[in-house]
């Protein structure tokens, strides 16, 4: 995609011109603007972006650090590649490792305005599930809950841990959706029509309340200053998680 037919952006020209580069190059990897594997082209997104060549490399140094772009010799940069299964079962091991500590630090922690955050959060769960694209809303939500936690943590190293390994959670979603809407579209077989039912079936109206209903028992814990049993919900509710998507993800199988 070296074109980035996105018309320029109205970007600050002060200080702060790396930093909204950089959001805008990650915010394309992470809607699939940019797809893993894709070689980027610096100035195709330069003239996409309206900047200078400069910001833009700025901007892809600090995406390779994060692990979403990779620099390869005599090639330039490209989007990293999707995690293998060993990569993003490791990827889950260590989220069961810091999350629900995380969690827990939440607990010990909370004042008034993390309370305020999290119920506004659970009343966006639930408006949701109303939605027409309920997959889109759903996983949405599912993004800032896990971050919001992270950060009521009050420590940099996890939320750190946690954006770096949910960028790559987001981007197989984004592959496991877009393959079970092609499915739909194309059913020539009975595992990939088997993979469509479970994907979109796990994240629709009818059944993310499920996945609502577990974080709202975080939630639960949280507030009521409880770090043993918020640990324990997010350790579950992270673990199921993992169950199902490497079960989509042996059905489905890597591009």
């Amino acid at each position: 995609m070296s074109n980035y037919n996105l018309g320029p952006r109205n970007i600050p020209r002060h200080s702060a011109l790396s930093d909204d580069t950089f959001d805008h190059i990650r915010e394309l990897i992470l809607h699939y603007e940019i797809t893993p594997g894709e070689h980027i082209s610096i100035d195709g997104l330069s003239r996409a972006i309206g900047v200078s060549q400069t910001p833009i490399r700025e901007a892809l140094a600090r995406l390779e650090s994060e692990g979403l772009v990779i620099k390869e010799a005599l090639k330039g940069y490209a989007a990293t590649p999707l995690i293998t299964k060993k990569e993003f079962d490791d990827l889950f091991q260590f989220r069961l490792l810091i999350e629900p500590w995380g969690a827990a630090q939440a607990a010990e922690n909370i004042n008034e305005a993390g309370r305020d955050a999290l119920q506004r959060e659970l009343t966006l769960a639930d408006e949701a599930t109303m939605q027409e694209d309920s997959f889109v809303a759903i996983t949405e939500h599912d993004a800032r809950f896990h971050n919001l936690v992270a950060r009521l943590s009050g420590n940099n190293s996890v939320m750190m841990a946690y954006e770096r390994t949910h960028c790559h959670l987001h981007l197989y979603r984004l592959y496991f959706s877009e393959k079970s809407q092609n499915n739909q579209r194309n059913k020539n077989s009975v595992d990939e029509n088997a993979v469509t039912d479970l994907f979109r079936h796990y994240y629709s109206a009818d059944t993310g309340h499920l996945s609502i209903a577990e974080h709202k028992e975080v939630t639960s814990a949280i507030i009521a200053k409880d770090p043993e049993r918020a640990s324990a919900a997010l350790h579950a509710h992270i673990a199921g998680s993992r169950e199902f998507l490497i079960k989509t993800m042996d059905v489905l199988g890597r591009p």
